[in-house]
């Protein structure tokens, strides 16, 4: 029997899959976007004063680190007391990704399940229904904005405060919906809120007790607070709204019951911590993983679970404006723009404060902008930022190395390039290649473009889209030919696909 099993094991092993993670191959990233923060700070600066904000303070990070610190303005415009890169402010919505978290977690140590009916939690969901063949209310349905609850911000914002018996109250007397269940993505706090009341349930524990004892003291975030009260005065942001030209203070709530949706109070630098986190997620890799989660229930959170819209032309600067979807993953917003180019994020805002953090998963690049200025637009000024440093810096995605297997096969195509000798039985191709490639007619096309490029003086390196697909070139007196190929899923892995074009 283990002479058996020896030898399956061996067989595995001689086409096991190889992957080495994609890596940045420019040395100078760093020196070249810390060289571009003089830039950056004119940039915040200028769309402050534009907006004449009261006070903001935003943060930049490339590979986990917090690279630049900028503030200006002022937390109290009564007291002219200034902004430092330690000043706290309320960072609203940006609370969300931190209840997803603390959902994921709990499912990932196996106390509940996403499909799980939110009723399961909170039984008087199980009336919050519009039609008899409207689907159950899941906790996926929470986390992604399809419970069919209504739009409630101006409701939500102006009742973080509320008290625990006065949110059971609220679910006593029932819910009213606004679409059927699952049909529609439809932004809720009542939702979110529901998300942290099943984290209490399920852990035993306050809800902001879990979220700080399970991810933010992990992390080594200390500086993080959900009670306005239990931070010094004078590093406390206070909050405005302008009316007729005016900066006119704002109430500052209480910790209350809705902390789940937008209650967090944070630093740039203690944010930056959690960001961090997310950004050290990427890329996928073996290796210790330190938690609080998993790099893949991170990378799970940052995917684009339900479409929210198509923005036709977002202004990414002066000159430029490209399409930008935006998609909800788990408390995050998935937004990939027309260049193909990815952010994950979310913004916050409440009565008093707006604030803003994204990041590139590709680039290892994060923003990070908070402001005392009610609902202001700091997504706009961070994604200028990264367009800017990305642009400016000449920064790439990273580089996926070719695997051995796509290396392989290039060599094995290459022996054989152009006359196709023996092509069917070289063991290289799969079933359906010479079905859809006729043997004389790859002979004939490969001869022509061979005549044009002249003698194969170099064969270049795999370019890898993934593991399985990538093109190199060959490099001709007269010219070069480029050839793409794509592997299918078996093992080993074989060429179903094969293109070549002069280039």
């Amino acid at each position: 029997m283990k002479a058996l099993l020896a030898l399956v094991l061996l067989t595995a092993g001689l086409h096991a899959q190889t992957y080495e993670p994609p890596k940045f191959i420019d040395s100078e990233r760093e020196a070249k976007t810390r060289a571009l923060m003089p830039k950056v700070d004119k940039l915040a600066h200028a769309y402050a004063k534009v907006h004449d904000y009261p006070g903001f303070a935003y943060g930049v990070i490339l590979d986990g680190k917090l690279i630049h610190v900028g503030y200006g303005g002022y937390l109290d415009l009564n007291k002219k007391t200034a902004v430092q890169a330690d000043s706290l402010f309320r960072v609203a919505s940006m609370t969300k990704s931190l209840t997803t978290m603390a959902i994921l977690k709990l499912r990932d140590e196996g106390k509940l399940r996403l499909d799980d009916p939110v009723k399961d939690y909170i039984p008087e969901m199980g009336k919050a229904t519009i039609s008899e063949d409207a689907p159950v209310i899941t906790v996926r349905d929470l986390m992604v904005h399809t419970a069919g609850f209504p739009y409630d911000d101006p409701w939500g914002d102006r009742n973080l405060d509320m008290t625990d018996s006065e949110l059971e109250a609220v679910f006593e007397e029932g819910f009213s919906l606004s679409t059927p269940p699952g049909t529609a993505y439809e932004y809720s706090n009542l939702g979110y809120t529901m998300l942290g009341v099943i984290v209490q349930k399920v852990s035993g524990m306050k809800y902001q007790d879990y979220v700080t004892q399970n991810v933010l003291e992990p992390i080594g975030a200390e500086d993080f607070y959900w009670e306005f009260s239990d931070i010094k005065p004078e590093r406390r942001a206070h909050g405005y709204k302008k009316i007729a030209d005016q900066w006119v203070e704002q109430e500052i709530l209480h910790d209350g019951a809705l902390a789940p949706m937008a209650g967090l109070i944070a630093s740039v630098e203690s944010f930056s911590r959690y960001a961090q986190m997310h950004i050290d997620a990427y890329p996928v890799r073996d290796g210790y993983d330190k938690g609080p989660v998993k790099r893949s229930t991170l990378r799970e959170m940052h995917q684009p679970h339900r479409f929210m819209e198509l923005i036709t032309k977002y202004p990414f600067n002066e000159r430029v404006s490209l399409p930008l979807s935006q998609s909800y993953g788990y408390g995050l917003i998935h937004q990939t723009d027309g260049e193909g180019r990815q952010f994950v994020g979310h913004s916050g805002g409440l009565p008093g404060f707006g604030s803003n953090w994204n990041f590139m998963p590709e680039y290892g690049l994060g923003v990070i902008f908070f402001t005392n200025a009610t609902y202001a637009d700091a997504q706009k000024i961070n994604l200028q930022i990264l367009d800017f440093v990305v642009t400016k810096a000449e920064l790439k995605p990273r580089v996926l190395p070719p695997s051995k297997e796509l290396i392989q096969k290039r060599d094995e195509l290459i022996k054989m390039f152009p006359q196709w000798n023996k092509g069917e039985k070289s063991g290289i191709f799969a079933s359906n290649f010479f079905g859809d490639y006729n043997d004389k007619r790859l002979k004939k096309f490969s001869k022509e473009l061979l005549k044009k490029s002249g003698k194969i003086i170099s064969v270049g390196e795999v370019e890898a889209e993934n593991l399985l697909a990538g093109s190199f070139i060959l490099y001709g007196e007269k010219g070069n030919l480029k050839i793409r190929i794509a592997l299918n899923p078996e093992n080993p892995a074989l060429i179903q696909h094969y293109r070549i074009q002069e280039v």
